[in-house]
């Protein structure tokens, strides 16, 4: 047993906090502000755990010709405005420094790069929090590992025999790498699009493939729309399915750039496709597509897998979440998750999550008393 409290996990001594937070992009930001500001002590009372490299979250790993002035709804995490930023700079260079900075200035102790293996129970009604750094004995855990790291890749007949590339959205290297080949975009997401566009400029051809016709938004996109499209989200991972982004069921909105880019013929879309031949693609009713490369844009799935041990997952797949908690156990919060998943909704749940911790702690059944709050 060392300093900080128990031994767990066949010996290993486990240091106690109050709360873990894992992830450190917006969602996970938020919530270590609001851990801060209501009273709990960075690395005394609470830790965040983040596995990126440097801050920044998954915007660090967003493709060069992404510039800031192309980002659609980047909200400002809660105390700090970005401002000033150049529009003509890469989005992951102005908001990588950003949340630096904002580290910096709330003095939130990031820990970097720690990998989270697995979160089980642990001793004395608390949580144990596996890392590559250590163990943790917590009282309560906010998980705000967002989608970047489990990128969706479909499977179709034929995928092994495709003599061309084939890469995620994820790995997407900006349109240069494209010039001159036979690209095949698979996604109906704002991604997908914006690759489209961008590719179509430099290469030999495109095709744009998706499994439902887009949906196309006219005029502007309001509180009350938004609130809306958060709803629907929410509705989902009330019944324990897995969710889908709020982007999913806001539709595309219908910018100049966009209404260019059909009236060219860019964004003239195919259905899905039925399988992969070796040199591109192909329909049963026998229309073909030749191509070069593959590019699926077919969006991120929760990187939940860690949680695995807690046995939160509903019949339907996904996790029960009311607010931000975990139906099946109040000592996890979800940020960053379903309705929470665009930049506003993670600053939103980040102040709920701690709030439910906060009422969490002070109960007669948790572990022992909290820290001093304000």
């Amino acid at each position: 047993m060392n300093d900080f409290g128990v031994e767990e996990a066949g010996g290993r001594p486990a240091r106690e906090v109050d709360v873990v937070v894992v992830g450190a992009g917006q969602a996970g930001l938020s919530a270590a502000y609001h851990l801060r500001r209501t009273g709990f002590a960075p690395d005394r009372d609470f830790v965040v755990l983040d596995h990126a490299p440097r801050p920044g979250g998954a915007w660090q790993f967003r493709w060069p010709s992404l510039t800031y002035g192309k980002v659609h709804g980047m909200h400002a995490l809660p105390g700090k405005e970005l401002t000033g930023a150049d529009p003509g700079r890469p989005s992951s260079e102005v908001v990588g420094g950003y949340f630096a900075d904002y580290e910096d200035t709330f003095d939130l102790r990031v820990h970097r790069p720690v990998d989270v293996r697995a979160v089980r129970e642990g001793e004395g009604g608390r949580l144990l929090v596996e890392t590559s750094e250590g163990d943790y004995a917590t009282r309560a855990l906010i998980n705000a590992t967002g989608t970047w790291d489990r990128p969706f890749w479909p499977r179709y007949p034929g995928q092994e025999t495709f003599r061309g590339r084939q890469l995620h959205t994820a790995q997407y290297p900006g349109p240069e790498s494209f010039a001159g080949l036979r690209v095949i975009v698979v996604g109906g997401g704002a991604s997908g699009t914006q690759h489209l566009m961008e590719i179509a400029e430099v290469a030999a051809g495109t095709t744009w493939v998706t499994r439902r016709e887009p949906v196309w938004r006219e005029g502007p996109f309001g509180e009350a729309e938004g609130r809306t499209a958060v709803a629907l989200v929410e509705e989902r991972v009330r019944r324990g399915l897995p969710p889908r982004s709020v982007v999913s069921v806001t539709g595309l909105p219908l910018t100049d750039a966009v209404r260019a880019a059909r009236e060219r013929g860019v964004l003239d879309r195919r259905p899905m496709f039925d399988r992969i031949t070796p040199t591109g693609v192909a329909w049963d009713d026998g229309r073909t597509a030749d191509a070069d490369v593959i590019l699926w844009a077919t969006g991120f799935r929760p990187a939940i897998d860690h949680l695995a041990p807690l046995r939160l997952r509903e019949p339907g797949g996904g996790i029960r979440v009311e607010g931000t908690r975990a139906v099946r156990d109040p000592r996890v919060h979800l940020v960053g998750y379903g309705p929470s998943a665009s930049t506003i909704g993670a600053n939103r749940a980040g102040r709920a999550a701690v709030a439910g911790i906060r009422e969490l702690l002070r109960s007669p059944q948790s572990s022992r008393q909290p820290v001093a709050v304000r």
